[in-house]
This record gives structure tokens, C-alpha cells and sequence, in this order.
């Protein structure tokens, strides 16, 4: 076995991994923040017709009295809000995740964030080979292989 650093790293792969993790975790942050929007427009809605009934006036003098209709076409198109904000939230996390990927593989190939490797060195015949190459040894054939 040999340890060593690795000499370089590849940007585009760096960059498409980090862009993979960025838009997993933004779509799911998104999806969670569709989720709050759309409950939070459904219950200022309620809140609205409740204090519009109770004061006996007119929705126009209500607060946030004009928007009452955007907010509930919101609370309404539910199933469209939570993944729409997913998605654009998701592609947001992922432009943000392949630039730190890219940074990430810039610096280690510039030697500033080494990566240490560990390498098993294949012996001549009759030594004992690393773990790895020992499953692929035992891999078993599929059928029609």
C-alpha cells in the first residue's frame, strides 16, 4: 500500500457532482418552502374572510385587502406551487453547488487542499492482493455473460 496526495482533480466532474448535491438538497428545501408559502397564503386568506365578518366591512379595507385573490389562487394551485418552487429553488442550489464544486477541484489541483490516496500496488504472482481486487475476482458472471 502507498500513500500519497493526488496531483490533479477534475473541474468538470467536481462541478457536475457539486451541482447534483445542490439541487437535491434545493429541491428539497424548496418543496419545503412551497409548503410554508402556500399554507402560510391559505391561512392569511382565512384570516382575511374571518376579520372582513367580524368587522363588517369590505374586503378593499382590509389589510393586504387587494392582494386577497393572488393569495388565494396560491393557497388553491398548491400541487403546482410546492414544485415549481422546488425546482426553481433546486436549480438555484445547483448553479451554487457546481460553483463551489469548482472551486473545490481548482484548489486541490493548486495544492492548496491536498487529498491524500491510498493505492494497493498489485504484487507478482502468489502475493496476497488488495480487497478490492479480491471481489472483483469473485464477482460471479450473470446469466448470458
Amino acid at each position: 500500500m502507498v500513500n500519497d496526495y493526488l496531483v490533479r482533480l477534475s473541474i468538470r466532474s467536481a462541478m457536475f457532482a457539486g451541482a447534483i448535491g445542490g439541487f437535491v438538497f434545493g429541491l428539497f428545501a424548496g418543496a419545503t418552502l412551497g409548503a410554508l408559502i402556500s399554507w402560510v397564503a391559505g391561512q392569511i386568506v382565512d384570516w382575511q374572510a374571518q376579520l372582513g365578518y367580524s368587522l363588517g366591512v369590505t374586503q378593499q379595507l382590509l389589510p393586504l385587502g387587494d392582494q386577497a385573490s393572488s393569495l388565494e389562487s396560491i393557497a388553491d394551485l398548491w400541487y403546482l406551487v410546492i414544485p415549481g418552487v422546488g425546482l426553481v429553488v433546486g436549480l438555484l442550489g445547483a448553479v451554487i453547488g457546481m460553483l463551489a464544486g469548482g472551486l473545490w477541484a481548482a484548489l486541490v489541483n493548486m495544492g492548496v487542499l491536498p487529498i491524500e490516496v491510498n493505492v494497493y500496488l498489485q504484487q507478482e504472482r502468489g502475493a496476497v492482493a488488495s480487497p478490492v481486487a479480491q471481489r472483483r475476482r469473485r464477482r460471479r458472471r450473470a446469466v448470458g455473460e
